[in-house]
C-alpha cells in the first residue's frame, strides 16, 4: 500500500493547550508545522482544567510577584522541580495569560476592570486567572481560533506510533489514519511531542479516553530518557457516585471558593492532616476560614490564613482516602465536600460548570447540599526529560511540552501551575524546535526499515484471526495499578506488579481484532495498550527505587522523606539496548544562590 506522506518542518503530535502553543510559535518562526491531533481539533483535555491558569499578576494581592509563585511551586514540588523551568514559568506565566487576552480571552474581572484571580491549594495568594469554571474552555478555544487563522495544517483523528529516528536524531513520525486504517509519514526535522498524560493507565481517572501515556511511549522508544515517573498526582475531588461518572473531576476551583471537607460524622478533617511544618500558613478556626472565604469571595485580600482544604493535593488525596479507610467515609466511599452555606446565586455564578454537572449527572444541587468526593487520577509529574530553555529532549530533534514534559513540577503539581506551564514551555518548546528545524542542514532520512517495521505492526493485530481480547487485557492492566501502584505503595505490592506488567507485556503479541481497519476502536486500543505498558511499568520501578515518602509519592514501609539518603535527585527511565528498561537517578539541575535565598530555608 503507497504511503501518503506530508513532509514540514516541525511536527507536533497533540493538539491541547500545549500543543496548540507550540504549533502558534513555531510558525510565528517561520516554520512549516504539522498539527496531529488523535481525535477532533478542540477535544482536548486542556478543556477539563476548569479552575484558572497560575500567573503571579497580582490584581488581587498586590504583594504577589514572580519570587512567591516560584517558591510555592517548589515548595510544593517538595524542592525536586527543575528550578531553571520553575523559574521561567514564574516569571513568563503573567505575559502569556495577558497574550491571551489580547488574542482574544474573555476573563472574569475584578471591580476595576483587570482579570481577576481566585485562591488554590498550595499557593500562597489568590493567583489563577479564571473564567468561572471553564478556563480550560476559554484557553482552547482561543488558541485554537488563533492556530487556524495561522494557516496550519491540522491532521485530525490521526494516531502516531512511531518517532522515526536517523543518525542526526529525529526524523519524522509514522502512523495512520483513525478514520481509514490507512498508514501516514510526516518526514520532519523536529517533532514535537504535547500528547499529555496517562491516566488510562487506571481504572478510576478524569482523564479522557485519549490519555494513554502516546508522548511518554513515543519518546522512550525514540531513545529520550524520563524522569520523575513515580509522582502520579492523585486529585483529591473526583465524583464517586453514579458509577458510570465515578472518577469525573470535580474542580479545586470548589475549594478555592470555600468548599468544606467533612467525613460521614460532620468532622472538618483536614486540620489534623495538615503538615506539621506549614500549619501556620492555614487557618486555625473555623471563624478565621470563614473570614478569609468571605475577603476572597469579594476579590479582596485578608489577614486570615487560608482554611486547611487549600492544602496541597497530594495532602489532601491522602487525607479523604485515610478517612474512607477508616470507616469515616460517605456511602459510596468517598467524603462529602460542601459550598452550600454560600449564597446559591454566588455559587452558579462561580461554579456554573459543577453546578450542572451535579445536578445532571448525580441529581444534586450544590446549592442545597454536598458532594460526594473521592481521589482519581489526574496528572502526572512524570515525564520526557527536556532542556528549560527550548523543550528539547535527551535525543536531538525531539521536543515535548505539557503534561509528557517532566521537570516543571517536582513530586507535587500546584492547581492552576498546568495551564500556566503549558503556555509558557508550549511557546518556549515552539521556538526551540522552529530553531532546531531552521538550523539543520541535512534534510531528514526516513529510514525504510523503520516504516515497513511500523507497517507489520499496524496489519498484525486484524491478521492474527484468534487471540486475546485488547478489552480484557487493558481491565486487568488498570486494576492491578490501582490496587497495587495507588496513593499508597509498599515494596511488596510494587514487586507484585512489576511481574505482573511483565506478564501482561507478555501477552501483547497475543492480541487480536475483528474487523476492518476503519472506525476499529479494538484495534485502536492495541496501540494504547503498548504504551500503557511501558508507562506503568516506569511508574512502577521508579516507585520502587523510591524508598522514601515525598510529594505525590507515598511509601507505607519508608513514611519519611530521606533528605540525607535521597537528597534533591530525580529518577531516570532509559530504554537499554536489548529493549528492556532500566531505573537510575540524577542529581537535580543546580541552582543558583538567588533561587535558593528565594525559598528562605523551605524543605
Amino acid at each position: 500500500m503507497p504511503i501518503e506522506t506530508h513532509p514540514v518542518d516541525v511536527l507536533v503530535v497533540g493538539a491541547g493547550g500545549a500543543g496548540l502553543r507550540a504549533a502558534i510559535e513555531a510558525q510565528a518562526a517561520g516554520a512549516k508545522v504539522g498539527l496531529v491531533c488523535k481525535s477532533l481539533l478542540g477535544k482536548a483535555h486542556t478543556v477539563m482544567a476548569e479552575g484558572g491558569v497560575a500567573a503571579a499578576m497580582g490584581h488581587v494581592d498586590p504583594l504577589d510577584k514572580w519570587q512567591t509563585h516560584f517558591r510555592d511551586t517548589m515548595v510544593g514540588g517538595k524542592l525536586l522541580n527543575n528550578p531553571r523551568m520553575a523559574q521561567l514559568h514564574a516569571q513568563e506565566a503573567p505575559d502569556r495569560v495577558r497574550e491571551l487576552e489580547l488574542w482574544g480571552a474573555v476573563f472574569d474581572r475584578t471591580q476595576d476592570g483587570r482579570i481577576l484571580q481566585r485562591p488554590f491549594g498550595g499557593h500562597s495568594h489568590p493567583r489563577l486567572a479564571h473564567v468561572g469554571d471553564r478556563t480550560g474552555l476559554e484557553m482552547i478555544r482561543t488558541l485554537q481560533d488563533r492556530a487556524v487563522s495561522s494557516g496550519i495544517d491540522v491532521f485530525m483523528e490521526c494516531t502516531i506510533t512511531k518517532v522515526i529516528t536517523g543518525a542526526n536524531g529525529v526524523a519524522g513520525a509514522f502512523g495512520y489514519w483513525r478514520t481509514t486504517g490507512a498508514p501516514v509519514l510526516f518526514p520532519a526535522k523536529a517533532v514535537v511531542l504535547a500528547t499529555g498524560g496517562i491516566g488510562k493507565a487506571y481504572t478510576v481517572t478524569s482523564n479522557s479516553w485519549e490519555y494513554s501515556g502516546d508522548g511518554h511511549a513515543l519518546a522512550y522508544d525514540a531513545g529520550a530518557e524520563l524522569i520523575d515517573m513515580e509522582f502520579v498526582q492523585f486529585h483529591p475531588t473526583g465524583m464517586v457516585w453514579p458509577p458510570g461518572v465515578k472518577g469525573l473531576l470535580v474542580t479545586e476551583a470548589v475549594r478555592g471558593e470555600g468548599g468544606i471537607l467533612r467525613n460521614k460524622d460532620g468532622e472538618r478533617f483536614m486540620w489534623k492532616y495538615l503538615p506539621e511544618e506549614r500549619r501556620n500558613e492555614y487557618a486555625a478556626t473555623d471563624e478565621e476560614a470563614k473570614r478569609w472565604v468571605e475577603a476572597a469571595s469579594k476579590g479582596q485580600t485578608s489577614d486570615a490564613r487560608r482554611p486547611p482544604e487549600l492544602s496541597t493535593r497530594d495532602n489532601v488525596s491522602r487525607a479523604i482516602y485515610t478517612e474512607v479507610k477508616e470507616g469515616r467515609g460517605t456511602p459510596h466511599g468517598g467524603v462529602f465536600l460542601d459550598i452550600s452555606y454560600l449564597p446559591a446565586d454566588h455559587v452558579r455564578r462561580k461554579l456554573p460548570s459543577m453546578y450542572d454537572q451535579f445536578k445532571e449527572l448525580a441529581d444534586v444541587d450544590i446549592t442545597k447540599g454536598p458532594m460526594e468526593v473521592g481521589p482519581t487520577t489526574h496528572y502526572v509529574m512524570g515525564g520526557i526529560r527536556v532542556d528549560a530553555e527550548t523543550g528539547e529532549s535527551t535525543v536531538s530533534g525531539l521536543f515535548a511540552a505539557g503534561e509528557c514534559a517532566g521537570g516543571m513540577h517536582g513530586a507535587n503539581r500546584l492547581g492552576g501551575n498546568s495551564l500556566s506551564d503549558l503556555l509558557v514551555f508550549g511557546a518556549r518548546t515552539g521556538a526551540g524546535a522552529a530553531a532546531h528545524a531552521k538550523g539543520r542542514r541535512d534534510q531528514p532520512y526516513v529510514d525504510p526499515v523503520q516504516v515497513s517495521t511500523s507497517e507489520r505492526e499496524l496489519a498484525a493485530p486484524l491478521e492474527r484471526g484468534a487471540g486475546e481480547d485488547p478489552y480484557a487485557l487493558q481491565r486487568e492492566l488498570q486494576e492491578m495499578m490501582g490496587r497495587l501502584v495507588g496513593i499508597f505503595r509498599v515494596d511488596g505490592d510494587l514487586q507484585e506488579a512489576i511481574g505482573e506488567i511483565a506478564k501482561l507485556r507478555a501477552r501483547l503479541p497475543n492480541l487480536a481484532v475483528r474487523g476492518g481497519r476503519v472506525y476499529n476502536p479494538g484495534w485502536n486500543l492495541v496501540f494504547e495498550l503498548r504504551n500503557l505498558l511501558i508507562v506503568s511499568e516506569a511508574i512502577t520501578r521508579s516507585a520502587l527505587q523510591r524508598t522514601e515518602s515525598r510529594g505525590a509519592h507515598s511509601r507505607l514501609d519508608f513514611p519519611e522523606t530521606d533528605q540525607a539518603g535521597w537528597g534533591d535527585r530525580n529518577g531516570v527511565v532509559r530504554r537499554r539496548a536489548d529493549g528492556s528498561m532500566e531505573v537510575a537517578t540524577t542529581e537535580l539541575p543546580a541552582m543558583s544562590d538567588e533561587l535558593r535565598a528565594l525559598l528562605g530555608g523551605a524543605h
